[in-house]
């Protein structure tokens, strides 16, 4: 089924498309004083970001902790540079924006794929299965841990597709920086520089799925 252009956001997603704290914020854990960039946890019953101090961030790394219901959200970046992704391919997964990511929702035992519109990030009303066409194009969905993690795609007319795996807060920052910027049909000259300059920060930061396969030296 093709989504609808005026699709609104799921509900409980927005508090994912926040800006960066503002200072003064507070862990909202344990109430501890937050720089202004920190790091998030997962609530997995919920489905939002948490803030977090580094000392509530660490104690979510450990397996099983909190019975599972926080989850660390990684600073790991990865890209596939054997990644190809036709635009028939694309046309198929029916997205109206060049951007969508997906991460799987242990919750709910599947993957979620979403894309940015005026209204937040807004779920794609295909089905599930369509999406392994492209888990099944990269070494990068194999890596993907789930809720915290997300495939991020870019694909812009007349240029390569890209796929990274970057941590889900930084997919939802992306989101929140459309919303905030986007005008018109096609997002705006305001909204397209912003998207440049978040693929520079995320090439930046990224290092080849090939390294990561290797493990350490």
């Amino acid at each position: 089924m093709k989504p609808s252009p005026t699709a609104q956001a799921r509900p409980g997603l927005r508090s994912f498309t926040r800006r960066p704290a503002p200072r003064g914020e507070r862990c909202e854990l344990c109430d501890e004083p937050l720089p202004q960039e920190h790091r998030h946890l997962v609530d997995t019953t919920r489905r939002t970001l948490k803030c977090a101090c580094p000392a509530c961030h660490l104690l979510f790394t450990r397996p099983g902790a909190g019975a599972g219901r926080f989850r660390a959200v990684p600073d790991r970046y990865l890209y596939d540079p054997e990644f190809t992704f036709e635009e028939s391919d694309w046309e198929a997964l029916q997205i109206p924006v060049g951007l969508a990511f997906l991460f799987h929702n242990t919750a709910l035992d599947r993957y979620a794929a979403f894309y940015p519109s005026p209204a937040g990030a807004t779920e794609s009303e295909l089905a599930p299965q369509t999406w392994q066409v492209l888990l099944a194009r990269t070494r990068l969905g194999g890596l993907l841990v789930p809720d915290v993690e997300a495939l991020l795609l870019h694909c812009e007319r007349g240029q390569r597709a890209t796929c990274h795996l970057v941590p889900v807060d930084v997919a939802y920052e992306l989101v929140g920086r459309l919303r905030l910027h986007w005008q018109g049909f096609d997002g705006g000259p305001e909204a397209r520089a912003d998207i440049a300059a978040f693929f520079d920060r995320v090439r930046a930061a990224a290092r080849p799925v090939q390294d990561e396969e290797r493990g350490p030296a």
